[in-house]
């Protein structure tokens, strides 16, 4: 990697970012999916910085019991505290975690990258959540509980039940959806919400991100065996339901549905489509923050004609300039380079090459709550 990291330095010059790290990660046999993904992670600068934090507060992190979570810490404090700006490290503390705490990503066969992502950040929740349970038992050793029929549930002095708990993985990339069902009959709305940590989207031919959401949100008509119970007619009705953007996120995960059952072939096949996705995206089918802005930062690419076979690189934005994450290599690219991974628009070509994971990061005109 000297070669290809010097190259790097060289290439960028004097604009390489004061106090940015550069450095390819080291393949485990098939650990590309997890390198790729831990590369969009890194260059998330707000969670990077508050993992970072997470990582000071917890100095004596060797006494705690090793997790997910200590050693992503570790592994980022390893990257952003080399001497040298460009290099290759070895990530293997945190996939032998991995491995031992998940027996999916144990085996050496082609992993998912999506699913890796998932169960990473909810991962990442469970543990701040149980840290700060065990945190709060201390202090209190005994609170108010009321009881209920399906069990205790913590209350306030006031007797006003409390919030969920929001950890900084929350801030970052938990945003809600509302499920709205209105009634054909006498046109009463039900509305349930519910949180996300990234959005999975079905794709069509030579589409774009925008009429992907736009279907996501689109109406459906339920009726025959789908009818709905309406808690007001008492009875099962037609109805009309639709998905709405309730609260958008600071970093907007997409996830494209790239892999598809095939009930003919029995088996998994992966979808080429031509899918575009802009820098720069607006979200306009919002109830909160009509128009939320958002930027383009990384981007997890599925190398492969097959779901169970192929490679995952990883695009990413870092101070102005698009680099190319693959494993141990890193490189510069163009900008416009960036369009090359959208898909084929014919099904048969030699590009197999696709966007598979988006990474957007709201932009600081709208609110950031």
């Amino acid at each position: 990697m000297g070669a290809a990291g010097s190259k790097l330095e060289k290439a960028l010059g004097d604009q390489f970012p004061e106090g940015e790290r550069y450095f390819g990660l080291e393949n485990f046999g098939n650990t590309c999916y997890c390198n790729s993904v831990l590369q969009a992670l890194y260059f998330c600068v707000p969670f990077r910085e508050q993992l970072l934090d997470y990582y000071s507060n917890n100095k004596n992190l060797a006494d705690v019991d090793e997790n997910l979570l200590t050693c992503l810490a570790d592994l980022f404090m390893q990257i952003s505290s080399q001497k040298k700006k460009t290099g290759v490290i070895a990530p293997k503390r945190f996939v032998q975690r991995l491995k031992k705490q998940n027996e999916i990503f144990r085996s050496y066969m082609h992993q998912d990258a999506h699913e890796f992502l998932n169960y990473l950040l909810n991962e990442l929740v469970d543990i701040l959540e149980k840290e700060a349970s065990a945190a709060k038992s201390d202090q209190e050793t005994s609170s108010p509980t009321e009881k209920i029929a399906n069990g205790p549930t913590s209350v306030r002095a006031n007797g006003v039940k409390k919030e969920p708990l929001v950890t900084w993985v929350h801030k970052n990339f938990q945003g809600i959806l509302t499920n709205e069902t209105k009634c054909l009959r006498c046109e009463t709305v039900t509305a349930r919400d519910e949180t996300f940590l990234d959005l999975s989207l079905d794709i069509e031919q030579n589409s774009s991100i925008t009429s992907c959401l736009k279907n996501f949100s689109s109406t459906e008509t339920l009726n025959a065996e789908d009818k709905f119970f309406c808690d007001k007619c008492c009875s099962l009705q037609e109805a009309q339901k639709r998905m709405k953007i309730k609260k958008p996120p600071h970093i907007l995960v997409i996830h494209l549905k790239r892999f598809k059952y095939i009930e003919q072939l029995g088996r998994y096949k992966k979808l080429s489509y031509r899918v575009v996705f802009p820098l720069e995206l607006k979200l306009s089918n919002t109830v909160e923050d009509a128009d939320a802005e958002y930027s383009l930062f990384a981007v997890v690419v599925h190398v492969g004609s097959g779901p169970n076979h192929g490679h995952y690189v990883s695009l990413v934005k870092s101070h102005n300039h698009w680099l190319f994450f693959d494993d141990e290599n890193v490189e510069m690219i163009d900008e416009s380079a960036v369009q090359t991974f959208f898909g084929s628009a014919q099904e048969y070509s030699s590009n197999t090459d696709h966007g598979y994971i988006l990474f957007y990061e709201r932009v600081s005109n709208g609110s950031t709550s």
